[in-house]
């Protein structure tokens, strides 16, 4: 319960600092290398060193990849049967298929599950999320714009991302005990994220051109929100028989609001960008109520 009230609270004071303007444009930029450069590795560092990886990690990896197939063909048909332009189509597919696994879903995980769901967050972020997006998502973005990524920029962006070389360092490491200062350093340092994270949210959140969008914007989290979770309940649980708590932090991390990072690219790349922020603002305010609900769900899984 501290740490959700200690997420609104963060997450009120980003809202209310952009409005007073007491805050620079490129604040939320730098709280997020601060975060990416930092905080998730630190994270990484200190609770994946002690992760057991089981046969659910497969499915907790895959999570992201199996989301964003369902994101690309449920997009491509109900785009082809409504009318959406190419950019509208893919400004959805990016973000109605990628979740906030990081920025906001750790903090969130944690305050559901407690730091015991961190680590599977950080499987699903970083073997499943980042890679989505740095693959199949910024190739939907060059397909459905003019432009088209090369695979020399795929795996550059990949091996000089952060939290990858943190992930890397952290399985060489596994063999090695941690010094009790070490440990406590990465604690202090994991634990800015879930402030910062919110707060840079909160920064972030412009709610301009909703009217305009509405029926896009509804088709779009009704999706992110609530058939994609479903969709991956419904094939981990009945299909493969999985369980437990490792699946029940997977399927939230599923229901988490769009990806903030995929509409930075949908934006970058001109696929609606108005749209795009909408789905991660709105998507946002609408997943505190979605999550709880999904938690009481998952609890019988």
């Amino acid at each position: 319960m501290n740490n959700f009230v200690l997420l609104i609270v963060c997450f009120t004071a980003g809202m209310l600092l952009r409005r007073s303007g007491h805050m620079p444009e490129n604040a939320p930029a730098t709280i997020n290398v601060f975060i990416i450069y930092i905080s998730v590795p630190a994270l990484t560092l200190l609770y994946l060193h002690d992760f057991e990886f089981g046969a659910d990690t497969i499915l907790i990896g895959l999570m992201p990849w199996l989301m964003f197939a369902f994101s690309a063909g449920f997009f491509w048909l109900v785009g082809r049967w409504i009318g959406f332009s190419r950019g509208t189509t893919g400004a959805l597919m990016l973000t109605g298929g990628m979740s906030n696994t990081a920025f906001f879903g750790l903090p969130m995980v944690e305050s559901y599950y407690g730091r015991s769901g961190i680590p599977i967050a950080i499987v699903i972020d970083q073997l499943g999320s980042f890679m989505v997006l740095s693959t199949l998502g910024i190739t939907v973005a060059g397909i459905y714009s003019s432009g088209r990524p090369t695979m020399t920029e795929i795996v550059k962006r990949i091996v000089l991302f952060p939290p990858i070389i943190s992930l890397v360092v952290t399985l060489l490491l596994i063999p090695v005990e941690y010094a009790g200062w070490f440990t406590a350093l990465l604690k202090r340092l994991g634990d800015t994220l879930a402030p910062l994270a919110l707060l840079s949210v909160g920064l972030q959140l412009k709610l301009g051109h909703a009217a305009e969008y509405r029926r896009d914007l509804a088709v779009g989290l009704l999706f992110k929100l609530l058939i994609a979770p479903t969709l991956i309940l419904l094939l981990y649980v009945p299909l493969f028989g999985a369980g437990g708590h490792a699946i029940q932090v997977t399927i939230f991390e599923a229901a988490m609001p769009p990806m903030i990072t995929a509409a930075i690219i949908a934006s970058e790349h001109d696929l609606n960008p108005p749209l795009a922020n909408l789905m991660v603002a709105v998507g946002l305010i609408i997943s505190f109520v979605t999550l709880s609900m999904w938690w009481f769900m998952l609890r019988w899984v």
